[in-house]
């Protein structure tokens, strides 16, 4: 048994039925914890588990997970086309509304990434938010200060209330911006754009005047004539 699925063990063993499972994933230990639990677990991963530094708070938004549009096989052969003729809702009008997506279970997860400079560890400790409508969960920031800023980054681009925040103001958008611009169902160009008047003379906001639409340039990936530029195809294409 490895260092990480001994930790993972260790991990269940400890909290038992107030966690959901802990997993290996991309070098990590990732522990997911229902809502309910978030702030018990946490506090005992800093006090009991050594866990003193939170590095990173991310939103998740599961909406269009395992659909993609932007694959980049075909770019060579489809290109241009496959920028304005949109395959899936990656991009869509403001009259539209995307379709719902595959994915079962809750809509929005927080990811909170955990260090412990004593023991030399990282982990990656998941909570779902049980209402996909009002995606809610207790804020962190007694048990790491850190999760403060953070917090407010993944309210203000996923709009991820955290109960308990001092202070969840927006972050990184203006005063005047509407929605949440890291949901899969934002639109690409926003809802509103933002220019000055001069009759009125000051700032106004109005609906957006252009048209979703995104380019797609050509790529030519892993292409022999590249990578040995000494053959009579590469010579040719220099």
């Amino acid at each position: 048994m490895s260092d990480l699925q001994s930790f993972a063990a260790q991990l269940e063993k400890h909290f038992g039925d107030r966690i959901s499972g802990a997993t290996l994933a991309v070098g990590e230990v990732t522990l997911t914890v229902p809502a309910q639990n978030l702030h018990e677990v946490a506090t005992a991963l800093r006090d009991e588990f050594a866990f003193e530094i939170l590095i990173d708070v991310a939103g998740v938004d599961y909406f269009t997970y395992g659909v993609t549009e932007w694959s980049t096989d075909g770019a060579t052969s489809e290109g241009f086309s496959r920028g304005v003729e949109k395959a899936t809702f990656g991009r869509f009008t403001f009259q539209d509304a995307p379709p719902l997506g595959k994915h079962e279970g809750p809509r929005f997860a927080a990811v909170y990434h955990l260090l412990s400079l004593a023991e030399n560890r990282r982990l990656r400790l998941k909570v779902f938010c049980p209402d996909d409508e009002m995606p809610m969960v207790d804020s962190v920031v007694d048990v790491w200060s850190s999760a403060n800023w953070y917090e407010r980054e993944a309210f203000d681009l996923y709009g991820i209330v955290f109960n308990g925040h001092p202070d969840l103001r927006r972050l990184l958008t203006d005063y005047g911006f509407v929605g949440h611009p890291f949901r899969k169902d934002f639109p690409l160009v926003g809802h509103v754009e933002m220019r000055y008047d001069p009759e009125q003379q000051r700032v106004v906001y109005q609906p957006v005047s252009i048209e979703p639409r995104v380019l797609v340039p050509k790529v030519i990936r892993h292409d022999h004539r590249y990578l040995h530029p000494e053959t009579e195809e590469g010579k040719s294409n220099a």
